[in-house]
Formats: C-alpha cells, sequence, structure tokens
C-alpha cells in the first residue's frame, strides 16, 4: 500500500509507527466504506458460515479482515489478532507492534442498513504473539473505532484525549472535526436489551427498575432507552450524546460472562472513553484494568458518562435486600 497516498491524519503527533498503522487502517476503511454503500448490490449480507466462537460471518467480515491483514504485511504490525481468525496470525517479523482488531463489527445489520463499524487496538509487540494482546487494556498505544453511516469517522486516541475525524468522500481524506472530544455530563438515555431483563442480576435490575420508574422513582428523572445492538453505533452515540451503555451478564449458557469480546472490542472501546472523559467496566471493576486469559475471551461492558458507570458499580455493592425492592430505597454509594 502506497504511503505517499493522501489519506489525511497529517497532525496525529504520535511514533511514526504507530501513525503509519492508523493511517494504513484509515485507508482500509475509506475503500471498505465504499463497498458497505454498495449493500445488496455486491451481496455482502449474505452469510458465509461461522467464526471459531460461534457467531455468524457474513460476506465482508471476511473481506474487511482480509483487507485489513493485506494493508499491513509490510508495515510495523508483527502480530495481527482478528475476531474472524481462530489464532493470531505473524504479518512482519521484524515489527514492532501487534493489532487486535474486530474487522467488522455490527455485520448483523448489513441487511438492515444499521450503522457498522471497524474497531481496533494498537499494542507493543512481544516474542509471544499471545502476550503481545493478552495484557491490561492500560498498554494499548492507540485505540479507535470507524463507523460506516451517514457519515464515515474514525474516531481515535493515542493515549491522550479522543479525537473525531471525518471521511470527506470528494478528497477520500479524514478531516479532523474533534481535536478533545468530551463526552456530555448530563444525559438522560441508556441503551440495553430489555428483552433479557429475566435472565440479568439483581443489581441491573434494580439500575434498570430506577431508570423506568422516571420522575416517580428514586432517580427523580425521566429517561429514555436506546438500543441498536451495533456496539460502534452505540459508542457514537454516548461519546456524541452521553448516556450508558449496558451489556452485563446473566443467566443464559454462554452469557455468564457477557457477550462482547474483551481484546477486539471492549479495551478498545474502554480506553477511548476514558479518554473522552467517561469510564468504563464489567459492571464493577475498570475494564482497563483486567488481563484476559484467552484470545476470544468475553467479558461484561458497561460504558458511558462516568457517574452513571460508577451508579452501576455501586449497585452491586448494595445489599440483597436492597436491589430486591423494587423501586426501593437504593443506598448508592460505593465504599
Amino acid at each position: 500500500m502506497a504511503e505517499g497516498e493522501d489519506i489525511g491524519l497529517d497532525d496525529l503527533g504520535t511514533g511514526a509507527e504507530v501513525a503509519q498503522v492508523v493511517r494504513r487502517i484509515a485507508r482500509v476503511a475509506r475503500d471498505l466504506s465504499k463497498r458497505i454503500a454498495r449493500g445488496p448490490l455486491e451481496g455482502h449480507g449474505a452469510t458465509r458460515g461461522e467464526n471459531s466462537d460461534g457467531d455468524t460471518q457474513k460476506a465482508l467480515d471476511l473481506i474487511a479482515d482480509e483487507a485489513f491483514a493485506a494493508a499491513l504485511t509490510d508495515s510495523p504490525v508483527r502480530w495481527y489478532a482478528s475476531e474472524e481468525r481462530e489464532e493470531v496470525a505473524a504479518l512482519n517479523s521484524a515489527g514492532a507492534l501487534a493489532l487486535a482488531i474486530d474487522p467488522l463489527d455490527g455485520s448483523s445489520n448489513i441487511d438492515t442498513n444499521v450503522s457498522i463499524g471497524t474497531i481496533f487496538s494498537i499494542l507493543p509487540a512481544e516474542e509471544d504473539p499471545l502476550t503481545s494482546v493478552l495484557r491490561p487494556g492500560t498498554d494499548q498505544l492507540a485505540a479507535g473505532y470507524v463507523i460506516y453511516g451517514p457519515q464515515t469517522a474514525l474516531v481515535l486516541t493515542l493515549g491522550k484525549g479522543t479525537s473525531v475525524h471525518v471521511l470527506d468522500p470528494e478528497t477520500g481524506r479524514f478531516e479532523q472535526v474533534a481535536a478533545q472530544l468530551e463526552i456530555p455530563a448530563a444525559s438522560s438515555e441508556f441503551a440495553i436489551n430489555v428483552s433479557n431483563y429475566r435472565h440479568w442480576g439483581a443489581p441491573v435490575r434494580a439500575y434498570i427498575d430506577d431508570c423506568l420508574a422516571g420522575d416517580t422513582g428514586p432517580r427523580a428523572k425521566n429517561f429514555n432507552m436506546r438500543w441498536i445492538a451495533s456496539l460502534v453505533a452505540e459508542t457514537h452515540r454516548i461519546v456524541s450524546r452521553g448516556g450508558i451503555f449496558l451489556y452485563p451478564a446473566d443467566a443464559r449458557r454462554g452469557y455468564e460472562r457477557g457477550r462482547l469480546r474483551h481484546v477486539y472490542e471492549c479495551a478498545p472501546i474502554a480506553l477511548l472513553i476514558e479518554q473522552a472523559g467517561g469510564a468504563a467496566t464489567d459492571g464493577c471493576d475498570r475494564i482497563l484494568d483486567r488481563v484476559p486469559q484467552s484470545l476470544h475471551e468475553r467479558t461484561p461492558f458497561v460504558f458511558g458518562t462516568a457517574d452513571k458507570v460508577h451508579r452501576v458499580a455501586a449497585y452491586h455493592d448494595l445489599p440483597h435486600e436492597e436491589v430486591a425492592a423494587l423501586f426501593g430505597r437504593r443506598g448508592l454509594f460505593r465504599q
């Protein structure tokens, strides 16, 4: 891939190797944006099978994975860990970086024309491929996502704030529109799949009960619920308008530790959110402090406006009788 090709992102303010990888990801994202826009004209919604973790793969999942791997083959990326691959792939033996990527998050929404995206995490490469990616989220050198929607946008952190870059379809350049993104502190929105209410633990049910009680409940405030079922789209709404997203663990088989993947989804989103002034936890503890034990490990995930995320953690500290009582008084002070 030609390094001289103008993709924008001129002032990343980071090391040359990380900047090179970000720009290559952006070039692939620009090309994917065009293919996604063609939708059924290219048949990308067709199912091609399942990945190693049992999730349905669309044709475009595989196209995206292959495109990112090919673009990074002669880059500083030594190890390439993809949600679509069972194991970490070796790209450049001389590379100093590792990349963890969800090439196309939310692909189940392709057929319905809902925003989908790419999520990525850049880490220092070690001699061992698994050691390179199975590490605390605080070790990330950069993280970001690309959202393919009404606009194609790259939201990026290099560890010193979160910036937003929108693709200009006329020039093919990503232009910066926000140098320092701040998640709004005030919001009345929460995002969760309420159809799973009966499967949740008592603290999560109590938190949602109190939101649904509105101005007649303990929160003394009315809330609006949102649920897109696309992590990138949910994240983009929260960084734009504030609020909270919850994908908790629940009692269903296979959901005991949540459903979102720590390495490819939760760790990079958590870094972005924290760098934009928000918070991200597994419901109780900070995501960036956790060390995943396997490549495709799943985790509960709660993120958004900091005070809302910390309130959810506080509900987990309450005595059982307090979270079991519908709309009861809650002692919301985390010790």
